[in-house]
């Protein structure tokens, strides 16, 4: 699997923003076409991904680019240009992906222009539409290119008619209001994403892709930016976006086990493999029974530190 920790959006006729992204400390970089282009500028922005693509230095990032949605008038071009023209493409984002129909329309772009001998595109799907959400489990399994599922918050908040304006926050006005049996009220805020967050990664899991969360809106407030980012992390995303360079340290340091946490991690394995050689498949740490459940719980965190590179 790519490491994706922190995945940056950035507009793709910006060239010097883009210039910036490529030289940023993120694991990977999407060339937006879509959201952050006007109708106007989606040429401009087209050429200016594949040159930006083909000239600058990417090092070792993920390099992605969010073509329009399936339906457009413009992702036949851009697939087909893309495919051709920029050989260290590693992914197409693709938005608003709602059923295994708009997967088949983008492979077989991708089929159809990919030059003969070049390993095609991976996809990279999003889901951000209540109609996407009902059917991530089919979208996630149904193409053997597809490698991870992301979160679009935004648009699915306007997709369900949430109320806000604030991406990747929960609203205030979502609490759960109770009374005491002395007549005292009490609210507790609720988190609005909660369930789409986890049956996207669900699916994601369940057919072996990344999952990464969207984005916190409010790039300039770290503590925010940081809440969030450890939350994904938290229920087993693999990264989030970002949409500022500002962000980037503080979401991937989300997504890196603490030493007290991978402490702990390699006690349990190491307290396993122990428990084995003596014939048992259960051990006590702490306290605490612990068996091969907590072996794979584990190993996970030491696999999310191996990915350490900073």
């Amino acid at each position: 699997m790519r490491v994706t920790r922190t995945f940056l959006a950035v507009p793709a006729h910006q060239r010097r923003m883009v210039e910036s992204a490529a030289r940023s400390s993120a694991d990977a970089v999407f060339l937006d076409l879509e959201d952050a282009v006007p109708q106007a500028q989606k040429e401009t922005a087209l050429l200016g991904a594949i040159a930006a693509i083909n000239e600058l230095d990417w090092g070792k990032k993920t390099v992605s680019v969010r073509v329009n949605i399936p339906a457009s008038a413009t992702v036949e071009r851009e697939v087909a240009q893309l495919s051709m023209f920029a050989p260290r493409l590693d992914t197409l984002l693709v938005p608003k992906v709602e059923c295994t129909a708009d997967v088949d329309s983008v492979v077989r772009l991708i089929n159809l222009h990919s030059r003969r001998g070049r390993v095609p595109l991976g996809l990279e799907v999003m889901i951000e539409t209540a109609l996407g959400l009902t059917n991530c489990e089919q979208i996630a399994g149904h193409s053997e290119l597809i490698e991870s599922l992301h979160f679009g918050v935004g648009d699915f908040s306007a997709s369900i008619g949430a109320k806000g304006v604030d991406i990747g926050l929960s609203h205030p006005g979502y609490r759960l209001t109770s009374r005491s049996a002395q007549g005292d009220y009490s609210s507790t805020a609720l988190d609005m994403w909660a369930y789409p967050m986890m049956r996207i990664l669900v699916a994601a899991r369940a057919h072996g892709l990344r999952a990464i969360d969207g984005p916190c809106g409010a790039f300039h407030d770290r503590d925010l930016t940081s809440s969030l980012a450890i939350k994904a992390a938290t229920m087993g995303f693999d990264g989030k976006q970002v949409i500022h360079p500002c962000q980037i340290d503080a979401t991937r340091h989300a997504f890196v086990p603490g030493d007290d946490e991978l402490c702990q991690a390699e006690r349990v394995v190491a307290a396993l493999i122990e428990a084995e050689r003596d014939g048992r498949g259960a051990v006590q740490i702490d306290g605490k029974l612990v068996d091969y459940a907590n072996i794979r719980m584990a190993r996970r965190v030491i696999a999310m530190a191996a990915n350490v590179d900073l």
